[in-house]
């Protein structure tokens, strides 16, 4: 029989909205001045390897501080929260909060096309993706949906064999795909109004979790959550 198990409520809500906030802001990357991949790296990698294959040293220089910029922001995602196992009493909402005001200050610099935008955009997302945390096996990336898709195959492959499904896996990965999808749909949306503007809005979605899961935690502490 497949394995069944659960995810706290909060949990549930909580990746849902932060792969929403993803899908939003990288819409809002792609649409913008540079049309740029924000939330994920795959794209920004490859664009580092031809610009230096063909000897373009600014743009070399901006896809490496692209890089750069979101590994400090999961550098610091991990010295906040500082564990992976999903869990109440940890520090997520510090990590939110940043986040957040990273967003706020990126927008009047994409504002102005300035490339220090996406920089700090780059280093919300690697700040959130940071936060990459495991229940019982579950493991919640809320950034990017790669990998979430690769997962959500090889389920499938071991349904077609008869194999057991892990459901409470299928679930996460149904939840960020839907979910940052669905962020895709508003953050084009909101562009066609709002221009880079339209980041003010994951902005403020991202400081009101941080600051209602601070709320959460201080009503919940000590209640029963779980582990790994």
């Amino acid at each position: 029989m497949p394995v069944l198990r659960q995810l706290p409520r909060w949990a549930w809500v909580g990746g849902g909205v932060l792969a929403f906030i993803a899908g939003l802001v990288n819409a809002a990357g792609y649409m913008g001045f540079r049309h740029q991949s924000i939330s994920n790296l795959t794209g920004s990698t490859t664009l580092l390897g031809i610009s230096l294959g063909t000897g373009d040293g600014g743009e070399a220089l901006h896809w490496a501080l692209s890089l750069l910029a979101f590994v400090v922001g999961a550098m610091a995602s991990g010295a906040i929260v500082q564990k992976s196992t999903l869990k109440l009493g940890r520090p997520y909402g510090v990590a939110l909060v940043l986040e957040s005001l990273l967003l706020f200050v990126a927008v009047p610099l994409l504002e102005r096309e300035w490339s220090t935008g996406l920089w700090l955009a780059s280093m919300a997302c690697g700040l959130q993706n940071g936060m990459v945390s495991a229940y019982s096996g579950a493991v919640f990336r809320t950034t990017h949906v790669s990998g979430m898709f690769t997962d959500l195959g090889i389920y499938l492959g071991h349904r077609l064999r008869g194999l057991d499904v892990d459901m409470l896996r299928v679930r996460v990965c149904l939840l960020v795909i839907g979910s940052f999808m669905l962020g895709g749909v508003a953050g084009a949306l909101l562009f066609e109004h709002l221009r880079e503007r339209s980041l003010l809005i994951p902005a403020t979605l991202t400081g009101l979790c941080g600051l209602g899961y601070g709320l959460y935690r201080q009503f919940n502490d000590g209640a029963p959550t779980g582990s790994a």
